[in-house]
């Protein structure tokens, strides 16, 4: 182990990790620091009972010590370093304890930047982020190169793949705002970045203030240095003039593919999204056609306008991670609006719907309303949109409104939390549900 380039940063050291979750992440850092650290601190306000599945991930981890149910001022005040999980709050308290006793924090993705030997490229950006960092992986997969793929990624820790990092040419990072904010900590961007597009959006996390929500975005690339590059659009040129002063790299501005590229994933903002990854791959010097027949080929991601399969001539659609208007709108305008079945509705995340509702209401967009704090503020506005309580329940509403050749589309616009664990277990009922459906026929 002290062989490996990274080992010196963690041995010996004690550690506390704030943010176990069961998202995985979390699973996969703590065992990381286990087997680097002497001692490592696992903290969450979440109970033992509701982390059980989390916990018995690391039970082989004999030096892992817990507090479950809330925090205690010790293992923030004598420790080496904390890390900090991409959900808690900057100003924490517990944050704030670690600091005043000079204590470093950092987060797990960005130490992994800081650790790795590799090239990054990190992808950011309201919407479009996961769909293109998956293009740019495919373009250099297909090119020959061995990539590593990170950051925002469901149930992989990054922090856990630093041993296996030489094995890989590059690391190809997704990004949200929170992970961002430990590369503004450390003062570092990616080599090559690329910021997809801009919305209100955790409107609820940053207490509505969008200044706030575009300096952590614009970490992508705040500490590029010269040589590094930018990938983004005219928009996001236009709305980051302030935080661009004394910018040092390239700042490339990419164009969506045209409407006669053949693409296998439906929507303008996936043309969007494959325009910036082609961008990347001419920048990695990757030939054109490489770059073009990834880009025909790619079949999209889980939850991003994902096609599911057919049922009884509707065909349908997983677009889980659409938790704003921007995003579902995003969704709907890819389809004749004649042909939309809509599931949607969660619990309120702060941020405007009127659009959203407008366009339900001028196009007469069929819809089913999944229950929660935020569809209380739908059926103030579209009062005869009928409610579920479950998903199974939403999915069955969609089937009977349906008919042959309609489009059956789940795209949330709100958050997950009250009927659901998280977004992944949304995005699974979902699969489900809908599986059982085409599987009975």
């Amino acid at each position: 182990m002290t062989s490996e380039p990274f080992a010196a940063f963690f041995k010996g050291k004690t550690v506390t990790l704030l943010g176990l979750g069961l998202l995985g992440r979390g699973v996969g850092d703590a065992a990381f620091l286990a087997r680097h650290c002497a001692k490592v601190f696992v903290t969450d306000l979440k109970s033992a009972e509701e982390l059980a599945a989390s916990v018995a991930a690391l039970t082989a981890y004999k030096n892992i010590e817990f507090f479950l149910g809330g925090h205690v001022d010790k293992i923030f005040s004598d420790v080496d370093f904390v890390i900090k999980g991409a959900g808690v709050r900057l100003d924490h308290p517990s944050i704030a304890l670690a600091r005043r006793n000079n204590i470093p924090v950092y987060m797990s993705t960005a130490l992994f930047a800081r650790l790795s030997p590799l090239k990054t490229i990190g992808v950011t950006g309201t919407r479009g982020k996961t769909s293109t960092t998956c293009m740019i992986a495919e373009i250099l997969k297909r090119a020959g190169e061995k990539v590593l793929l990170g950051g925002n990624i469901r149930g992989v820790s990054t922090l856990a793949q630093l041993p296996e990092a030489s094995r890989y040419d590059i690391a190809v990072l997704e990004l949200d705002s929170w992970q961002l904010q430990g590369f503004d900590d450390l003062k570092i961007s990616p080599d090559i970045a690329v910021f997809t597009t801009l919305y209100p959006d955790h409107m609820n996390y940053y207490d509505g203030d969008m200044a706030r929500y575009l300096r952590d975005k614009a970490s992508i690339f705040r500490h590029q240095k010269a040589g590094d590059t930018l990938v983004t659009t005219q928009d996001i040129t236009e709305q980051t003039t302030a935080e661009r002063e004394g910018y040092r790299g390239n700042w490339i501005i990419a164009q969506p593919l045209p409407e006669s590229f053949p693409m296998k994933i439906p929507g303008a903002h996936n043309r969007l999204n494959a325009g910036l990854a082609k961008a990347v791959g001419a920048i990695c010097n990757i030939d054109e056609d490489i770059i073009d027949e990834a880009l025909h080929n790619f079949e999209g991601v889980e939850g991003r306008l994902q096609y599911v399969g057919r049922w009884r001539e509707r065909a349908l659609y997983n677009d889980n991670n659409a938790t704003t208007q921007d995003a579902t709108l995003a969704a709907l305008t890819a389809f004749p609006p004649a042909t939309v079945v809509l599931i949607f509705g969660g619990a309120d995340k702060g941020l405007p719907i009127e659009r959203l509702m407008d366009y339900i209401a001028q196009h007469r967009i069929r819809c089913v309303l999944l229950n929660g704090s935020g569809s209380d503020r739908v059926r103030h506005a579209l009062p005869d949109i009928p409610v579920a309580n479950t998903m199974p329940e939403a999915v069955k509403m969609a089937r009977d409104i349906s008919k042959p050749q309609d489009n059956i589309i789940l795209s949330p616009a709100f958050a997950s939390f009250g009927l659901f664990k998280n977004e992944y277990d949304r995005n699974d009922q979902f699969m489900a549900e809908t599986h059982k459906m085409m599987a009975e026929g």
